[in-house]
């Protein structure tokens, strides 16, 4: 068998793993568009037409070939808000402007400084949304609306399960299906074989939920509305709406939107890189290419869109291997809302709500937790502080404090310094040992406390406890052992501790990303 042969079959191997891998993106992706256009107070269908763009288009330029993009449940809350505020012909021109600032940012070169957001604040914003998600969707799930706020909404659920009980009404029926719905979704991951989860569980969910309002007749709760064209939905942007990009909140938003996508996206293909072995991301690309998908579906008037990672990780785990898997599922999302949109007529309102309660619940757990303690306990007061302050307020106050948070953490962990002393005088010895971080801002405390030493003594420095050490102190400690050694003392720096600490912090980084 020739070379060319040999290639002609490995090519075939290849289109046929990402021929399968499309699929199942697509069956995962066509209930969450559906389900985040409704979190979002849109159409369903402006999700499903994000979803071909994030698919077909951005699935081309990506710098991140597995990584799948579209309407994201990070962004409902936001664009919820904004949509409530402004009016839907609005958010078109936002999403436009977003996406011109991502594909600028790309293009300089800005993709690294974003991936710099702390950890904790990127968690916390997901958690965070995670429970305005759950919160709003389980009111939607009861075939009810949002009351209001996040906290609104999260406090408010008990009394509309209550209400909904005893009434008994359509209302409770609803709620029965959701819960059906979220029962499916859980025990497809549980009971079923590996080799049956290929079918995506939240996929499994809708289709038992719509067999069963099919099954006992449920006319009374609310069904999805679909246009018989799904492009009608679209809204074009005017002179008039471009001008309103002046006004202070209408920019705010745009940009809030540009740098929560943008984060969420990078964020999510560095996951990506970690869940396979192929090409590395190339983020400024990656960035650019989401600038040019949002430009597009902000010209349409639909969702924004980011990197999302429950499809990217559906498409890895299915064997993807190149970036035609996804380009393929969204041409299997066009075909499909071209030809038989009607299907999702008879889709229940509150089965899609489940999906994201779901969804919001997996995205609120606080698995992350366990590995921001390794890094102290003020990386999990960031993280819980940004939630708090997210539910309590909105998305982009949240965020915000985080930020401001991780700042002023950096600057006390670069302008705090412990000296403390031990002297044994019958060994003519003294101990150092320093905690925090021995910068050029509290190069005077140590100086000061190095002149208060001994003549003659032998000194040790102890350093096993700090993080950081410049080269002001460095040069400090040199120069001081020089003229402490003409009185015939000695300084010892206990460099092999801060040595293993590096490595022990570096061990329990790389454990904590896995």
């Amino acid at each position: 068998m020739s070379s060319l042969e040999v290639a002609a079959i490995d090519r075939k191997t290849i289109f046929g793993r990402d021929l399968l891998a499309s699929v199942v993106v697509f069956l995962v992706a066509l209930p969450l568009c559906m389900g985040i256009s409704i979190a979002s107070g849109m159409p369903p269908t402006t999700g499903i037409i994000t979803g071909i763009i994030g698919g077909i288009v951005v699935g081309f330029l990506a710098g991140s070939p597995l990584q799948v993009s579209g309407p994201a449940a990070g962004l409902s809350v936001l664009v919820l808000q904004f949509v409530q505020e402004q009016g839907a012909e609005m958010l078109g021109v936002v999403v436009l402007f977003a996406g011109l600032l991502q594909l600028a940012a790309g293009v300089f070169k800005l993709g690294q400084w974003f991936r710099a957001v702390s950890p904790a604040v990127i968690h916390g914003m997901l958690a965070g949304i995670g429970i305005l998600i759950l919160a709003s969707q389980f009111h939607v799930m009861l075939d009810q609306k949002p009351i209001g706020t996040g906290i609104q909404n999260l406090l408010g659920i008990p009394s509309t399960l209550l209400a909904a009980i005893s009434a008994g009404d359509s209302h409770l029926t609803a709620g029965e299906i959701g819960l059906l719905t979220i029962v499916t979704i859980v025990l497809w991951g549980w009971v079923t074989p590996k080799s049956w989860r290929i079918v995506p569980a939240p996929l499994v969910g809708v289709l038992v939920g719509m067999a069963a309002a099919a099954l006992f007749k449920l006319e009374d709760i609310h069904y999805v509305e679909v246009p018989d064209n799904i492009w009608s939905v679209t809204v074009f942007p005017t002179t008039e709406k471009l001008m309103r990009l002046l006004e202070p909140s209408i920019l705010v938003s745009a940009i809030s939107i540009a740098f929560i996508a943008s984060a969420e996206t990078l964020l999510c293909a560095t996951a990506v890189d970690q869940m396979h072995r192929g090409p590395r991301t190339k983020y400024d690309r990656e960035l650019a290419a989401q600038g040019v998908g949002n430009t597009l579906c902000g010209f349409l008037g639909v969702l924004p869109m980011t990197g999302v990672i429950v499809r990217s990780s559906a498409n890895v785990e299915a064997g993807a291997v190149t970036r035609a898997s996804a380009i393929l599922h969204g041409v299997w999302l066009l075909l499909f809302a071209s030809a038989i949109p009607f299907t999702l007529l008879y889709v229940p309102v509150s089965v899609l709500a489940a999906v994201l309660v779901y969804t919001g619940y997996k995205l609120a757990y606080p698995k992350m937790v366990p590995a921001l303690l390794k890094f102290g306990k003020s990386e999990v007061f960031i993280y819980a502080v940004t939630i708090a302050v997210i539910v309590a307020t909105n998305l982009l106050t949240g965020v915000l404090v985080g930020l401001g948070l991780s700042v002023l953490k950096l600057l006390y962990v670069f302008s705090h310094l412990v000296v403390r002393k031990e002297e044994n005088v019958a060994s003519n010895r003294t101990d150092l040992y320093l905690s925090g971080a021995a910068t050029l801002i509290r190069l005077p405390l140590l100086a000061a406390e190095l002149e208060r030493l001994k003549p003659s003594s032998d000194v040790h420095v102890h350093i096993n406890e700090l993080d950081y050490m410049d080269h002001a102190c460095i040069d400090l400690l040199t120069n001081w052992d020089r003229q402490h050694a003409t009185t015939g003392g000695s300084l010892t720096i206990e460099w092999d501790e801060l040595s293993r600490k590096y490595h022990q912090r570096r061990g329990a980084k790389l454990k904590a990303m896995q």
